[in-house]
């Protein structure tokens, strides 16, 4: 898929709606009851970029960067304010925050994730665009040194190491990350009058499966 490892300003992500949907089919039986079920193993989230808009100036750099992906064609990164590390959003990133895996004396690949347990019910959220010097990683507890002992890959979200972590290890992490996206529309509409009275434009942004 055709993507650029551009993030889109993150002063203009700043003040914009949106966030993770899922799709649920409910069918309801004769008795009353339901059954339901769903197609979608993960969650795709959804923004209006539209909303962080604050000055004309705003709409200048909104319109380069919509050019400059042509419209819907290109995939770009976006910080979610809301959710964008690893641990909560007034918190300090920790080499410890997420289980990553756990060694088993042979693999020696792992993908960054994080895991949503508010009640116990984990769900586990693949991380594919960390954010460059923002990722520490940790075996056993111990901090591993990334071009010494691991390799980063930013476009897809893994830790290589050098040497396969030992039988049992936890494999942890901690990281700040971006969310795979791209324009929902291939036409930005602003009106300079509406935007000056405090109108602003709709400019969806729905998320990519890379």
């Amino acid at each position: 898929m055709a993507f650029h490892e551009v993030r889109f300003p993150a002063n203009l992500s700043f003040g914009s709606t949106g966030g993770p949907e899922r799709r649920t089919d409910v069918v309801t039986l004769a008795n009353g009851f339901e059954e339901r079920n769903t197609p979608w193993a993960q969650s795709r989230r959804r923004y209006d970029a539209g909303l962080g808009l604050r000055s004309l100036d705003d709409v200048a750099a909104l319109i380069s960067f919509f050019e400059a992906r042509r419209g819907q064609l290109y995939g770009f990164r976006w910080k979610d304010w809301a959710d964008f590390k690893s641990c909560k959003p007034s918190g300090r990133v920790s080499d410890l925050d997420q289980v990553i895996g756990t060694g088993d004396g042979a693999a020696t690949v792992f993908a960054l994730t994080k895991i949503y347990e508010p009640d116990g019910n984990a769900f586990r959220r693949p991380i594919l665009k960390p954010v460059a010097g923002t990722v520490v990683v940790a075996v056993a507890g111990n901090p591993q040194i990334e071009t010494v002992d691991y390799a980063l890959d930013l476009a897809a979200g893994t830790v290589s190491f050098v040497l396969p972590p030992d039988v049992g290890t936890v494999v942890t992490a901690g990281f700040e990350f971006d969310v795979p996206v791209r324009f929902d529309a291939d036409r930005i509409a602003v009106s300079v009058a509406s935007f000056q009275a405090g109108e602003v434009p709709s400019v969806p942004v729905v998320e990519v499966r890379l």
